[in-house]
């Protein structure tokens, strides 16, 4: 491979040399750089996708990709080259694999190719399949395959001459990928009684050099056809027999003509022939006056009436194969029919039908395992399920269909409470709606709009709207002021107290709401169990998310009428959390937490059908949610470190490694989150990490840029929110910016309540333009509109807790735009960290995330690349 650049940038390194080209203005010949093709290949593939990548790359990596694809196939064919080496070649290739690579062969631009000694372009196909072919030779050599084979051939990096396998290898690879490709054509007789039509198989042959051109065995075989097609015909028809012996009559005709086919062939080609001579290329064409339109579907009959409790019922749900012609379904007098059938061709409905072995199991067993009432809803929603490791469609029946068309379409609109002492925004009111819908059926759901986008306003509505009795509202200690002020506000007149402090109680609470904490539930989850309440809500649900925990297992011993989860996280790691939320709020909604790992954790598709109905999701991006938000501005700050933490940075690498390549399993894991923890401590302070109480100033990178942010956005009067998850780094930053003379405030985990509401009052009013935060404290639930800046100064896990901390400024309220810094100390692990989060956001957006465990994971040499000081 050949790579040069038209407006002559950097080119990869290699060997130097120039190539002629095509340019508009003609022929010209440019410096290029020399490549081999291993080495080329997933250079082009990874920068294919790249914006701005030049066609003839865009090219070159499609057709790597279409390499990879084919040898993940198993599409790898063993030959010799004209000089006598070890080959390997791509085939045998199905006709939408060749007709693939002549359409990317068609499709390749004039810059993809140089230009040849007497002027032209280079041949489009042959460079395409000489290219494939280069790329999959790569592939299968390893030391590893040297091992297994036992020789270098056809496995040793290096290629070796081996001319004296070329016969073997023209044996092999004859008939199936230079020259011919076969097809079966099955004959029968339709005319009168079909009892007595017997079935035969015709062997076809086509060739790959023009596909139009299709001929019977036969016909090759005769004395005009020559040798070579001959030759090719009886190798290609050994190579299908050693898949469908059945064809091996063929091999000792006198003319490979055609084989009569019994009853048990037909059913045996039906059943597991098909799929194997599919994988060799071979395809099967059925007579235009047999269908094989039968296939097969389970129903889940849920009966007309839903009885008293769909999730608590002992009943089980009738789950039935049902066969279809098309988009109709059969009668339970033709399922009979085919049951009874004793050939695999029927007559029905006027046609002749191919009846699969399996689905006449099916017609003839109908009956499959009842289903409990949670799987038949899951198999509604889904339409999938999992059969005897079979993945089949799904429709349901009766009141069952009835609710899954509910819970899939929008719900009617309702208008809001009259109670209400606000104005609903459009996508409030339709959170409202679905709640309303939600818990009207019993069912609770999550709400997991953004943070600031007004969930507390919409469940004070739910409630005002359902007037079913008390609410119990159950959130972070740092959210309790703010549940108060939004009820008084927004439903003026309604009860609400606290439950919390030394002096609590719960005596004559018969409506409105009560306010709880984490921690106070989990003491007192006994006498919160004992009032009858008409609505649950976990505030900040993520807190729950371990349903393991103590807190997680003593909210799901409060009964109530229905439950809704509040939280702009749903997933922060890896789909138990979500687990959690949706078997709190619709208890075995999702099943056990192994079996729905298990099913859901490699079908996101499926999962989103299943969760969709019972999560609303909604963010601030999303057209018409928050059009009047002002801009955010995200911008990651490098910052170099000191000489005092670079020393100390390497010494903890170098001893820590040498600790954990000598330990295992708990251990290893264990020294291994010490390492990071040690090192992020050393990228934000020496003292930090040291432990010195010494002076700050002069030691900390990322402090000298602090300090350079702060007086800039101070001098515009401005106002900032501090994020760090340590609360000693806070108390550094809070003495070294008192001795400049900036007026701090700090809030952290041992923030009492009443002090927590005050140092937001102060923040807010303009008295302290610098508020110090623990990240875990102080992340959720607080409205700092005030600021216009956040600075993280160190890097969470998990990029949903940074932008739950930011969202504590850019939320509905904030009229001015917001730009938020993140320090990262440049060079070190931070910046593989970082690296790492941008790929888990990806993966949290579609509901799965890999974890803080895949840290602990790593292997050492993979551990000292991510933690080398650069």
């Amino acid at each position: 491979m050949v790579f040069w650049s038209p407006e002559g940038g950097a080119l990869p390194s290699g060997e130097a040399g120039s190539v002629t080209v095509m340019l508009p203005e003609g022929a010209r010949t440019v410096p290029a750089v020399r490549l081999g093709v291993d080495a080329a290949a997933p250079m082009l593939h990874a920068a294919r996708n790249q914006a701005g990548a030049h066609r003839s790359v865009v090219f070159w990596g499609a057709l790597v990709d279409a390499a990879w694809r084919l040898a993940a196939r198993g599409r790898l064919l063993p030959g010799v080259s004209a000089d006598g080496f070890d080959a390997w070649r791509a085939g045998p290739l199905a006709a939408d694999e060749s007709g693939h690579l002549r359409a990317l062969g068609e499709a390749m631009p004039p810059e993809a190719r140089a230009v040849t000694p007497d002027g032209l372009l280079a041949d489009a196909h042959g460079l395409t399949r000489d290219f494939v072919d280069a790329v999959v030779d790569g592939l299968p050599r390893t030391p590893a395959a040297v091992r297994l084979a036992g020789a270098p051939a056809f496995a040793a990096k290096a290629p070796h001459r081996v001319p004296e396998l070329r016969g073997w290898a023209d044996e092999v690879a004859a008939g199936l990928d230079a020259g011919v490709r076969l097809s079966l054509r099955i004959e029968g007789d339709f005319e009168g009684d079909f009892d007595g039509a017997e079935f035969r198989a015709v062997l076809q042959v086509h060739s790959l050099a023009d596909p139009a051109q299709v001929s019977d065995a036969a016909e090759l075989w005769a004395d005009g056809a020559g040798p070579r097609a001959r030759i090719d015909t009886l190798l290609a028809v050994r190579r299908v027999a050693r898949v469908w012996p059945v064809l091996e009559q063929l091999l000792h005709a006198a003319v490979p003509d055609a084989v009569r086919l019994t009853d048990a062939d037909l059913g045996e080609l039906l059943g597991s022939v098909l799929p194997r001579l599919a994988a060799i290329g071979v395809e099967v064409r059925w007579p235009k006056d047999l269908e094989l339109g039968l296939t097969a579907r389970a129903v889940v009959d849920a009966g007309e009436s839903a009885g008293e409790s769909f999730f608590g019922a002992d009943t089980l749900f009738g789950f039935d194969w049902q066969l279809a012609l098309g988009d109709g379904a059969l009668t339970e007098a033709e399922m009979d029919q085919l049951a009874e059938a004793h050939r695999p061709v029927v007559r029905l409905r006027g046609r002749w039908l191919l009846l699969d072995p399996a689905l006449a199991r099916k017609a003839r067993d109908r009956a499959l395992k009842p289903l409990t009432p949670i799987d038949a809803l899951g198999a509604a929603l889904t339409g999938t399920a999992d059969i005897e490791g079979e993945r089949v469609d799904v429709v349901s029946n009766g009141w069952l269909e009835a609710l899954r068309a509910r819970l899939t379409e929008a719900p009617e609109p309702a208008p809001q409470p009259a109670a209400l002492a606000a104005t609903l925004r459009d996508y409030q009111l339709r959170g409202l709606n679905w709640l309303d819908r939600m818990t009207s059926l019993g069912l609770g759901g999550c709400l997991a709009d953004d943070m600031g986008l007004g969930k507390t306003i919409t469940l004070i509505a739910l409630h005002l709207h359902r007037a079913s009795g008390p609410t119990l509202v159950v959130c972070p200690a740092s959210l309790l002021g703010n549940w108060e002020r939004e009820i008084r506000r927004f439903a003026p007149g309604t009860a609400v107290r606290r439950f919390h402090g030394g002096e609590r109680s719960l005596d004559d609470v018969t409506d409105g709401f009560v306010l709880t904490t984490y921690g106070t539930m989990r003491l007192d989850a006994e006498r919160l169990a004992g009032p009858r309440w008409g609505l649950l809500v976990a505030d900040e649900a993520q807190h729950v998310k371990n349903a393991r925990s103590g807190t997680a297992k003593a909210l799901r011993r409060i009964p109530a009428q229905a439950r809704v989860a509040l939280t702009g996280t749903p997933v922060e790691n890896n789909l138990s959390e979500l687990w959690a939320l949706l078997d709190w709020t619709t208890p075995g909604l999702l099943g056990s937490l192994g079996s729905f790992l298990t099913r859901w954790s490699d079908d996101l598709d499926g999962l989103s059908r299943l969760v969709r109905p019972f999560l609303l999701r909604r963010k601030k991006t999303d057209p018409g949610i928050a059009p009047e938000l002002p801009p955010k501005t995200e911008t990651d700050r490098p910052v170099g470190l000191t000489k005092e933490q670079a020393g100390l940075y390497e010494a903890v690498v170098r001893e820590t490694l040498a600790q954990i390549a000598e330990s295992d399993g708990m251990a290893r894991r264990g020294l291994v989150m010490k390492l990071f923890t040690g090192l992020k401590q050393i990228c934000n302070h020496p003292a930090q990490y040291l432990k010195d109480g010494g002076h700050a100033a002069g030691r900390s990178g990322k402090l000298e840029l602090l300090d350079e942010l702060l007086d800039t956005i101070l001098a515009e009067d401005g106002a900032v929110l501090v994020f760090t998850q340590y609360v000693t780094m806070a108390r550094i930053i809070e003495s070294h910016l008192a001795s400049r003379g900036i007026t701090t405030q700090l809030l952290h985990g041992g923030t009492p309540v009443p002090k927590r509401e005050e140092l937001v009052r102060r923040f807010q009013a303009g008295e302290a333009p610098v508020f110090l935060l623990s990240l875990k404290a102080a992340g959720t639930g607080l409205n700092l509109t005030r600021a216009d800046h956040v600075v993280h100064f160190d890097r969470w896990w998990n990029p949903a807790v940074e932008d739950q901390a930011t969202d504590r400024a850019y939320r509905i309220g904030q009229t001015r735009p917001v730009q938020v810094h993140r320090l990262i100390a440049e060079g070190t692990v931070e910046d593989g960290i970082g690296a790492m989060l941008r790929g888990k956001r990806a993966l949290a957006d579609a509901v799965l995330a890999s974890g803080e465990a895949a840290l602990t994971e790593l292997t050492d040499a993979e551990l000292a690349e991510l933690v080398e000081l650069r």
